[in-house]
C-alpha cells in the first residue's frame, strides 16, 4: 500500500520539493569565490581557492554573466548557517533535545523546530535531519525574485531597448544602415570586424537622461546596474542577451575591474609643446579648444577626430585616398596618397575647422604623430595655433582618447574606413553628440555647444548694448 497523497506536506508542514540528488555547492562557497574574483582572480583560480572545481566557478561566472550581484554581502544572523546546522545534525544524532541544542547554539526553540521539520530530508518516508540538505532546501526556499522592473514597465523597456540598438541617423532623419555583421554567437565583439551601427548609449547615460525627459513620471527611472544586469543575468530575462553587443565594450561576459587592472619628433619645436598652451584650455572653463588624432584602419585608411574639450563636441574628418592610390608606382618622397600625408591632413582639417564660429576656433591639441607636420602652415592658414602632447601621454588628451574609444564601436580597427563617405561618418559625429554626457550634467555635447554659443551670444549683445 502506497503512501497517502499529501503525506510530504503534513510531515514537513511544506509543499513538496524534489530530491535534491547531490546537494549543490553552498551559497557561502559561491560568495567566497565572488569574492576571489572581485580580487581579481580568473573564474578557474576563483573556485579552485574556495574549494570548488573550475567547472562550478565558469558555470558560476557564466549564468551570472560575470556579475556577482547579491553575493558579495553575507548573509544576516538571523538564519541559520551551514555550520550550525552541521553542528544541530550531530547533536541530533546523539539524541540531545531540542531545548538543549538550541541553548548551546543561542537560538530560539521555535527556529530549531521548524528547521528540523521544514529542511529535513524525506526520502525514506520519515523525518532525517542533514545539514547538507537542510542547507540545500533553505536555500531553495530562499529565492524569491521579484519580476525586473523592465519586465513589467513596457514603456520603460522600449525606452531603454531604443537607446541601446536604436539606428544612427543622419542629420535629416533618415536611418544608416552601416556594415553588414553576422548574427551574435554568445561571444565577445569580433576582432577587427565590423559592429552594428546603433545609437549606443551607455546603461549610465540612459539612467541618468531618463529624469531629465520625464521629471514627474517615477514609473520611468531605473539604476544603470539593473540595466546592466537585465543584460548579463540570464535569469532577469527583460532584455535579449544580443544586445550586450550595442555596448561600448561589445563584452558577451562583464569583466571585474581589478582582473583589468592587472593586465599586464623633429616636426615639434619648444613653442609648440603643450606646456605652452594657454592655461584657460586647461581648466576646460573657456570653449574653443580642441583636441585631436586619427583613429587608423585598414589598408592605410583612416578618419580625423576632433574634440572639443568643453562640451565633448565630436567632429570627424574625412580623408579620402588621392587620386592614383595602389595605382600609381610608389616614388621615394612622393605625394602620401593614403589620404592622410602632412599637407592632405593640414587641408583637411582646416577644411572642417574653419566652418565654426571664430570663438570656437582657440587652439587644437594633436598627438606626436607626424601626420601633422605641417602645423606651421596650418596656424597660418587658419590661425589656430597647434599644441603637441608629450610622447606616450595620451592622458593629456583624454577627451580626445575616450572618445575615439567610443567611435572604435562604429569603426573597428582592421577594417577599411576609406569606404565610408562624408556623410556617412556625418551621421556617426551625430550620434556621438546626441549622447547624454555625465561630466556635462546629462547633456549632449551638442546641447552644450548650442549652450556655449548662445551664452557668447548674448555676451556679445551686452557688450555693444
Amino acid at each position: 500500500m502506497g503512501r497517502l497523497a499529501g503525506w510530504m506536506q503534513e510531515l514537513t508542514d511544506r509543499a513538496p520539493m524534489k530530491s535534491p540528488g547531490k546537494p549543490s555547492l553552498r551559497r557561502d562557497v559561491e560568495r567566497l569565490f565572488w569574492l576571489g574574483v572581485a580580487r581579481g582572480l580568473t573564474s578557474e583560480d576563483a573556485a579552485l581557492a574556495v574549494g570548488a572545481s573550475q567547472a562550478a566557478g565558469s558555470r558560476w561566472f557564466r549564468e551570472r554573466g560575470g556579475m556577482a550581484t547579491f553575493m558579495t554581502v553575507p548573509l544576516s544572523g538571523r538564519y541559520l548557517s551551514f555550520e550550525e546546522r552541521e553542528e544541530i545534525a550531530l547533536l541530533k544524532a546523539q539524541g540531545v533535545a531540542v531545548r538543549e541544542i538550541t541553548r548551546q547554539l543561542g537560538r530560539d526553540p521555535s527556529t530549531l523546530s521548524r528547521d528540523l521539520r521544514r529542511n529535513a530530508a524525506t526520502r525514506g518516508g520519515k523525518l532525517e535531519y542533514r545539514g547538507s540538505v537542510a542547507q540545500w532546501k533553505a536555500e531553495l526556499m530562499a529565492r524569491r525574485p521579484k519580476p525586473a522592473k523592465l519586465l513589467i514597465n513596457v514603456a520603460l523597456r522600449g525606452y531603454v531597448q531604443e537607446r541601446l540598438s536604436g539606428l544612427v541617423r543622419r542629420p535629416d532623419g533618415r536611418p544608416v544602415p552601416g556594415p553588414a555583421t553576422v548574427a551574435w554567437k554568445g561571444r565577445n565583439k569580433p576582432r577587427r570586424q565590423d559592429r552594428r551601427w546603433v545609437t549606443a548609449w551607455s546603461p549610465e547615460q540612459i539612467s541618468n537622461r531618463l529624469r531629465i525627459e520625464f521629471p514627474d513620471d517615477e514609473s520611468m527611472r531605473i539604476s544603470h546596474e539593473a540595466i546592466y544586469q537585465a543584460l548579463y543575468v540570464q535569469s532577469r530575462g527583460a532584455l535579449k542577451r544580443e544586445l550586450v553587443t550595442c555596448l561600448r565594450t561589445g563584452r558577451a561576459l562583464r569583466v571585474p575591474r581589478a582582473r583589468l587592472r592587472n593586465r599586464p619628433g623633429g616636426h615639434v619645436t619648444p613653442d609648440v609643446v603643450i606646456s605652452e598652451r594657454p592655461a584657460e584650455a586647461e581648466d576646460r572653463a573657456v570653449p574653443g579648444h580642441w583636441e585631436g588624432d586619427l583613429i587608423i584602419g585598414l589598408e592605410r585608411s583612416a578618419i580625423g577626430t576632433l574634440v572639443e574639450r568643453t562640451t565633448k563636441y565630436t567632429m570627424l574628418v574625412h580623408l579620402p585616398r588621392g587620386e592614383g592610390y595602389r595605382i600609381l608606382p610608389r616614388t621615394k618622397h612622393g605625394p602620401a596618397l593614403a589620404g592622410y600625408g602632412a599637407f592632405a591632413m593640414k587641408d583637411a582639417l582646416a577644411a572642417t575647422m574653419t566652418t565654426l564660429p571664430q570663438q570656437l576656433q582657440r587652439s587644437l591639441t594633436w598627438d606626436r604623430g607626424k601626420e601633422l607636420a605641417a602645423h606651421a602652415q596650418f596656424k597660418i592658414q587658419t590661425g589656430i595655433p597647434v599644441y603637441f602632447a608629450d610622447p606616450h601621454s595620451p592622458w593629456q588628451r583624454g577627451t580626445n582618447e575616450n572618445t575615439n574609444g567610443l567611435l572604435r564601436q562604429y569603426f573597428p580597427k582592421g577594417t577599411d574606413l576609406s569606404r565610408w563617405t562624408a556623410e556617412d561618418i556625418e551621421a556617426v559625429a551625430t550620434a556621438l553628440n546626441g549622447r547624454p554626457r555625465k561630466g556635462l550634467g546629462w547633456k549632449t555635447p551638442a546641447e552644450a555647444l548650442d549652450e556655449q554659443l548662445r551664452l557668447a551670444q548674448q555676451a556679445g549683445v551686452a557688450s555693444t548694448g
